[in-house]
């Protein structure tokens, strides 16, 4: 293409704006800058025309997540727009999120046309793989080039269509000449009305067929890891066997569930009467370590349901044997026997009613006991925020019967980026009320994702803020030993607990959010069932420094009581 036929900057945006509506695109999250200019002024005239939703963040970390909780709960490709320099850097953490999820995040990034490369122009800087291997596709287009083939190939390789790659995010570097601005002349078209583009009707039980009597009984558990579906607790039920779900699975429901599975698991290990033989594993489970230990035993086969490629592991790097049907993972994991389902759920019983006995005994509320509150009583959609939040509701959230709310939680990466970016973009993609739950430091780490400028949609979230004053998840790791040991003074407490002062409610009050605090779970829940209207934050205060105590007490409940029922039985 010659000089004199190249497109002018705002001629390529809308070609690159009309290849993403045409390729499924309907929300976008746009940071302001000059060099972005033509692909902000094409995606007002998309929206004015009815065919984009516009979201606008002034930090483009929280423009990344943004997007990436709008893709998760609309289930389809979101884009991001950003300008030249460090803005597209700091979308490296929600990119990093996005490849670990399979989420189809597009990245839109503008450039400095080539010939100001390498001079020391303002904000220009290298921008094409920028995100390495996190990224299923990146590409470059030059200032006057025709973008509609870069972005198509985008939103293919996004989407999962490249052959045995799994969706996830992309790269389109669009690089702009002045003028950046459009022409004389040139206006927004009239205004029209937005289609309703999706709507997430929730979580669906399903049904699957009996196993056959052909096949042999064996002591397998199904292990739900993060976005195994419900097609884990179908199995689970079909085939007679204990289902051990993590909340983020959206399968911790049914007649088969166990609610603190991850303390009864010793009690079916190695030298017990009835070891676990074989593990299913649907999803990716990474909540705790007798997981984990359970996964690694030489004397546990496993085996994990993987009908589609997955983007957090490398084939050959794990040891469960992957198997792509659901008549083929019944031939592996066999049929429970009514001893074996019932064993655990007797045992899953008794472990609830010693860790609901310990919580009822504390007169503040704690971790565990917001975490069993909020799992009873949020409904729509709820987001679980990375450390300890998570492992709370994995730990005392007790099943429900069927799927009351869609779970969402940043597992590819588990980090505390985003999180409140992240829950506002699920709920404003769905438009459903959502609930997130996360500590102080979390919360912290994103308090730039309550800003929301003049005229953006405002979401229905209700952000649960447990606030013990800094980190305590360190206190349940070995930090918390050495702390107790007391040979490194402060430094733990320094270092890891990272303790604060901040004023949460004036945080609230300046940015316009609402804010209650309360100290007890019946509090909690009172608030967990008033009308949401808008965002709100609950700030649960709890003081961490009994943590590691509680925890003990509620392991040596739970491991009471289950030794009762399984000598009994």
């Amino acid at each position: 293409m010659t000089s004199q036929d190249s497109l002018t900057s705002i001629a390529a945006a809308r070609i690159a704006v009309t290849a993403l509506l045409d390729g499924g695109v309907r929300h976008v999250v746009v940071a302001p800058g000059s060099r972005s200019a033509p692909v902000a002024y094409a995606l007002a005239e998309a929206e004015a025309a009815g065919r984009v939703h516009l979201h606008v963040r002034i930090d483009e970390r929280d423009a990344g997540f943004t997007a990436l909780g709008l893709a998760l709960s609309t289930e389809a490709p979101v884009a991001v727009v950003t300008t030249s320099g460090t803005a597209v850097g700091n979308l490296l953490p929600a990119v990093m999120e996005a490849n670990h999820s399979a989420v189809p995040v597009v990245v839109i990034s503008a450039d400095r046309p080539e010939e100001l490369l390498g001079t020391g122009a303002n904000q220009t800087t290298i921008q094409l793989d920028l995100f390495g291997d996190h990224v299923r596709f990146a590409v470059d287009v030059p200032a006057g080039d025709h973008p509609q083939k870069a972005v198509a190939t985008a939103l293919y390789a996004a989407t999962g269509a490249l052959e045995d790659t799994p969706p996830g995010p992309v790269q389109v570097n669009l690089a702009f000449r002045d003028p950046l601005v459009p022409a004389d002349g040139d206006a927004l078209p009239a205004a029209a009305g937005h289609g309703v583009f999706h709507y997430d009707a929730g979580p669906q039980a399903l049904d699957l067929p009996a196993p056959s009597n052909e096949l042999a009984e064996r002591r397998t558990v199904v292990l739900a890891g993060h976005d195994a579906g419900p097609v884990a607790e179908a199995f689970a039920r079909a085939h007679g066997l204990p289902l051990l779900a993590e909340p983020s699975s959206n399968a911790r429901f049914g007649p088969n569930a166990v609610g603190p599975y991850r303390v009864l698991l010793e009690h079916f290990g190695p030298g017990s009467p009835s070891p676990i033989e074989r593990v299913v594993l649907f999803g990716r489970a990474t909540l705790s370590r007798p997981v984990a230990s359970l996964l690694a035993r030489e004397s546990v086969e496993s085996a994990i349901y993987q009908p589609v490629p997955v983007a957090w592991y490398e084939a050959g790097r794990r040891r469960e044997i992957p198997i792509e049907t659901l008549p083929q993972l019944a031939d592996f994991a066999g049929r429970g026997s009514a001893e074996w389902l019932d064993s655990w759920l007797l045992a899953g019983a008794a472990a609830q009613h010693g860790l609901d006995g310990v919580l009822a005994g504390e007169d503040v509320a704690n971790g565990p006991s917001v975490g069993a509150t909020v799992w009873e009583h949020a409904r729509g959609q709820l987001v679980l925020g990375s450390s300890n939040g998570i492992r709370d509701v994995d730990l005392a959230g007790q099943p429900h019967t069927e799927p009351i709310a869609t779970v969402y939680a940043n597992r590819g990466l588990a980090g505390i980026d985003g999180t409140i970016a992240t829950a506002t973009g699920i709920a404003l993609g769905s438009g459903r009320e959502t609930t997130v739950l996360l500590g102080d430091v979390t919360f912290l780490h994103d308090a730039g994702g309550l800003l929301l400028g003049h005229g953006e949609p405002v979401p229905d979230l209700r952000i649960v803020v447990l606030n013990d004053s800094g980190g305590a998840i360190f206190a349940l790791l070995e930090h918390g030993a050495v702390e107790d040991s007391g040979t490194y003074g402060t430094a733990v407490e320094r270092l890891f607990g990272t303790p604060h002062s901040v004023d949460i409610a004036a945080l609230a009050a300046a940015y316009g959010v609402g804010h209650q605090a309360v100290s007890t779970t019946a509090e909690l829940a009172n608030a967990l069932k008033s009308p949401l209207k808008g965002r709100t934050i609950v700030e649960v205060r709890v003081d961490r420094a009994g943590l590691r105590a509680l925890h003990a007490r509620i392991k040596a409940a739970i491991n009471a009581a289950v030794g009762q029922v399984l000598t009994a039985g």
